[in-house]
């Protein structure tokens, strides 16, 4: 496989009045083109920052980031963005939030294109019926549904995936961790998710890139191999006990909480 998505030696720093405030120090990250990597970290780490380089919306201070073997220097129309806030328009229907970006982003879908593509990807996460509502008539899990819809509907090459389940209650986000296996059967595209939720992570990625502590750079990675659809039941495996006691461990060495010669 190609890596669709390359970070190659970044460091960063944001200008604070006490003086630059370094986030990222000699960041590695890499996605296969068609992966998905889940990247957790102690708060404040930078795992945001790693988001907004990929999508070009910022420049490292030093380093590189790649993306389809292209040098991201600037915003990327290829890349759609869903965060914890759905941030739906009310003044607009679900249908008509969906339909937003291809009002912005450079595409071949206008008029009824436009809308059956919107449709369809309705239909794929069950709210085929909603089209027509307005987002403070549905529940959280359902806008955030249309916000999946919306950062997919002008068919990207990488969703980044920033906390968007955080606020939602537990069943309602187990139920949408499924919905996004489903979309990416349906709708491939490469997948960089933010989460604090290590089942999520094991869930939902591929790969699993642990952070270190601020200044972030890459600690861990957890490649996760699946050889049948997923299922929820696999959180409750031995398997997946390991996988998690493992990144919890290494979450408490990228605190300062471990000593770092204990995960070797």
């Amino acid at each position: 496989m190609t890596a669709l998505i390359d970070i190659k030696g970044v460091r960063h720093a944001y200008a604070t009045a006490a003086g630059p405030l370094p986030v990222l120090d000699g960041l590695e990250v890499s996605v296969e083109e068609g992966g998905f990597c889940a990247v957790v970290g102690p708060s404040g780490c930078g795992k945001s920052t790693l988001t907004r380089l990929v999508a070009g919306l910022m420049h490292p201070d030093e380093g590189e980031v790649w993306l389809h073997g292209e040098r991201v220097r600037g915003p990327r129309s290829t890349v759609g963005m869903a965060f914890q806030n759905p941030v739906l328009l009310e003044w607009r229907s679900i249908l008509k939030n969906v339909m937003l970006p291809l009002e912005i982003v450079p595409n071949g879908l206008k008029g009824n294109a436009a809308k059956e593509r919107a449709r369809h990807l309705l239909s794929l996460v069950g709210l085929e019926d909603f089209e027509d509502k307005r987002p403070s008539e549905l529940s959280g899990g359902m806008r955030q549904r249309a916000s999946l819809c919306r950062a997919l509907v002008h068919q990207p090459e990488v969703l980044i995936l920033d906390e968007p389940f955080g606020a939602l209650d537990a069943f309602t986000r187990e139920d949408l961790w499924q919905t996004m296996h489903n979309l990416k059967e349906k709708e491939p595209f490469t997948g960089v998710l933010i989460t604090h939720d290590l089942r999520e992570a094991i869930f939902l990625g591929d790969q699993v890139v642990v952070l270190s502590g601020r200044p972030a750079r890459t600690q861990y990675v957890m490649n996760i191999a699946r050889s049948a659809p997923a299922d929820l039941e696999e959180l409750y495996t031995a398997e997946a006990a390991e996988r998690l006691n493992i990144l919890r461990h290494q979450i408490e060495i990228a605190q300062g909480r471990a000593p770092q010669e204990a995960a070797q």
